[in-house]
């Protein structure tokens, strides 16, 4: 790839957004407007807005990888991305912006009446958060070592600098333009390329993409591996190493390999025939150990099966509890507007979610070399130059490296957003806009810090895990908070503790190389299919076991979030809102201002 396109690509997209933010930053004149754009962002800008921060680094570049590595039962992954939206449609939307809140704890809070709700809903919006901002961070590594051959940490700096600067200069007014625009800049980035490599993939006569065919190299090929490689082979195939396989040193001589595993050691060069078929490879993490990139569905039919019902569970129902998702839905005007902007996010995100596959599916044919090389996310980027080639697939490819870090800037922005309100309201001392903006610089360090510490990290699975967790955790929270006035504090605390302690322990323990081979280990992998019932049937059982504990104001809650704006202020009445705030007065003296009298400040500048 031409470095010197693909940087200017990347100079323009960082400038643009700059600029974007800049004019959200003058017209962003009241604190409300700093916090929540002043609940006045139209469906359609905040549709694209929720599509560009939704659409990050594992839709990008992840998907395409996965597809390329693991065929098409990958697929699930855009299928879930978006069907969530369709939960989040029909629960969710309305009545968690008629909630008047900002976070996902505010609203734990004015739901129970709880301050010990809001505190562990404050623990599991920064974990989710965490874990999602990280491969973003990855992502813009990986993107800028392929463009210029620089270290991998270097993306990731840039993208924080960018992103704390426009957070903390211009709040959710200043976001919202910066994440439309980049949903329009990423679709087109991929659309456009998407029509050149399918006339030229039609034009050279080129095998169709089977998957169920094994993956061959088109023509000699030679692979340099960066890490310690274990090859899967269903057949004997003959190949020219150098390098140590097996335990064994060779110099360039033709070796048969048999069918089965081989163990082939960092640096080793592996030359392969044309229509050799592609070996499966996994990354080995030592002795007990697995790779972050090796496939946790295992080899039987059975554990295939099993993970992919794990994993559209995760990403279908952990949408509704990312926290830069729900604090979008608090920019609407009403719950009806809510309700339509969650209505065309579904038709922009699965509009998206038709090209990543196509890249994954071309992979196969022109790029099976990533796939033992463990830069699989790299297909996107890399296939315009293998397959048009000149200086159109040049081109191609900076538009493309251009789309990839917009993904990463919106995504990133999203969530640096959201955890810093979190960290700005519930964990740090003072308030304020100050205040706020160093809350911006710690959202964005600590990710930023994990991403230089652990690199192996595909960009999907990575962001798969804060799924599972939002799943176990936020989903039960909400669905039973909104829709069954049963829910008590201590039932919300158990069940938020059980079920996503249960999916974070059970992914971190694989990952770690704890977890037993089979089935004890498919069944960590992938928790959703068991902690998301966990995580109800816990708030629903010790619910029911404290129903003494039901907060006095369910009621009026309730009507005020299922009835429609006016009718509510009518039914529940400023009587109920006042109680409300009293009880949570004389609670904790010392707790911070509510985010709702913050938000009347309409006269405050940020």
């Amino acid at each position: 790839m031409n470095q010197t396109y693909a940087l200017t690509a990347v100079a323009v997209v960082v400038l643009v957004t700059v600029l974007v933010g800049a004019l959200g930053l003058r017209i962003s004149r009241t604190t409300s407007d700093f916090y929540v754009a002043s609940r006045t962002v139209g469906p359609r800008l905040n549709a694209a807005a929720i599509g560009g921060e939704y659409l990050s680094a594992a839709s990008f570049l992840g998907v395409a990888g996965l597809v390329l590595l693991q065929g098409p039962q990958m697929l699930w992954y855009p299928v879930g991305y978006t069907a969530g939206y369709l939960v989040l449609l029909v629960l969710v939307a309305a009545p968690l912006r008629r909630s008047g809140a900002y976070t996902l704890p505010d609203f734990a809070e004015a739901r129970l009446e709880s301050q010990a709700v809001r505190r562990i809903a404050v623990l599991f919006v920064l974990g989710v958060g965490w874990l999602y901002l990280l491969p973003q961070l990855q992502g813009a590594g990986l993107t800028l070592e392929i463009l210029t051959g620089a270290p991998h940490w270097v993306g990731g700096v840039v993208v924080a600098i960018v992103v704390t600067a426009a957070v903390a200069a211009g709040g959710m007014r200043s976001i919202t333009f910066v994440q439309a625009f980049q949903y329009w800049l990423k679709l087109t980035a991929l659309l456009v390329p998407a029509f050149f490599l399918l006339a030229a993939w039609a034009g050279d006569g080129a095998p169709r993409a089977s998957f169920d065919a094994p993956t061959v190299f088109r023509e000699h090929t030679a692979v340099t591996l960066a890490e310690d490689v274990r090859l899967s082979l269903d057949a004997p195939l003959t190949v020219t190493v150098t390098g140590q396989v097996d335990g064994r040193a060779y110099a360039g001589q033709p070796v048969t390999l048999g069918a089965g595993q081989h163990s082939v050691r960092a640096h080793a060069r592996l030359e392969f025939a044309p229509d050799s078929a592609v070996p499966q490879g996994r990354a080995e993490a030592g002795p007990g150990g697995t790779s972050w990139s090796e496939p946790l569905s295992g080899d039987r039919p059975e554990l295939r099966l099993y993970a992919t019902y794990g994993l559209i569970l995760a990403t279908f129902l952990g949408t509704m509890g990312l926290p830069h998702v729900a604090v979008r839905f608090y920019t609407s005007p009403n719950g009806r507007a809510a309700r339509r902007t969650t209505l065309v996010v579904l038709g922009l995100v699965g509009a998206f979610y038709l090209l990543p596959p196509v890249y994954g599916a071309l992979g196969r044919i022109y790029a099976p070399e990533l796939a033992l090389t463990g830069e699989a996310d790299a297909v996107v980027l890399v296939l315009p130059a293998r397959v048009v080639g000149g200086v159109a697939g040049e081109l191609l490819g900076a538009l493309l490296a251009g789309g990839a870090f917009a993904a990463f800037l919106s995504t990133a922005s999203g969530l640096t957003m959201a955890v810093a309100g979190v960290l700005h309201q519930d964990v740090l001392p003072s308030r304020g806009v100050r205040s706020f903006r160093v809350a911006v610089l710690v959202a964005i360090l600590v990710p930023l810090a994990g991403s230089v510490a652990v690199t192996q990290v595909p960009v999907a699975d990575a962001v798969g895990l804060a799924f599972a967790v939002s799943a176990s955790s936020f989903c039960p929270l909400l669905v039973l908070g909104i829709w069954w006035r049963g829910l008590t504090p201590p039932g919300a605390v158990a069940g938020l503790v059980t079920g996503g302690g249960a999916a974070l322990s059970a992914v971190l323990a694989t990952r770690a190389g704890l977890a037993p081979a089979g089935w004890a280990n498919t069944l960590l992998a992938w928790p959703a299919v068991w902690s998301v019932p966990l995580g109800f049937l816990t708030m629903v059982l010790v619910s029911l076991g404290t129903r003494g504990r039901i907060p006095p104001g369910t009621a009026a809650t309730l009507a005020r979030l299922h009835l429609p704006e006016d009718v509510a202020g009518d039914v529940a009445g400023d009587v109920a809102g006042a109680a409300h705030t009293d009880r949570s007065t004389a609670r904790d003296g010392k707790r911070h201002t509510t985010t709702g009298a913050l938000l009347s400040e309409e006269g405050g500048t940020p």
